[in-house]
């Protein structure tokens, strides 16, 4: 996960696919961790594909139970978004936004995430 994570901010997310391989088989298991899933959803969209990096955020919106209270979790509802807007598809995109700003409320408003988050789901409108 260090490596792939490294290659993705070096700009080179095809090899955060390859660091990332080992990680599937374990990713959905009890004792699993979904960050695997979040890096390579980052991934797919600095590769510009919208539907492979909304399945992958997808996949931790729906296992709360391995995600638990992570920040990925409430993350994953912003990057889904994200990953909307891109493939065009503005009324989903509006929805992802609203749910990450819900989970959000009550967060300090001066947090960077959380201001651009505003910032985007703005222009959506």
């Amino acid at each position: 996960m260090i490596r792939a994570a490294n290659d993705l901010r070096s700009n080179d997310p095809s090899q955060t696919f390859v660091d990332l391989e080992p990680t599937v088989p374990y990713e959905l298991t009890p004792d699993g961790n979904l960050y695997p899933a979040y890096i390579r959803g980052e991934a797919y969209l600095r590769v510009h594909n919208p539907t492979a990096a909304a399945a992958e955020f997808q996949k931790i919106v729906d296992h709360k139970d391995i995600v638990t209270n992570f920040v990925t979790g409430a993350l994953a509802h912003l990057q889904i978004g994200r990953a909307y807007a891109m493939s065009g598809d503005i009324a989903k995109a509006k929805g992802a936004y609203e749910e990450f700003l819900a989970l959000w409320k009550n967060a300090d408003p001066d947090v960077p995430i959380l201001t651009q988050a505003k910032a985007e789901y703005e222009k959506l409108q």
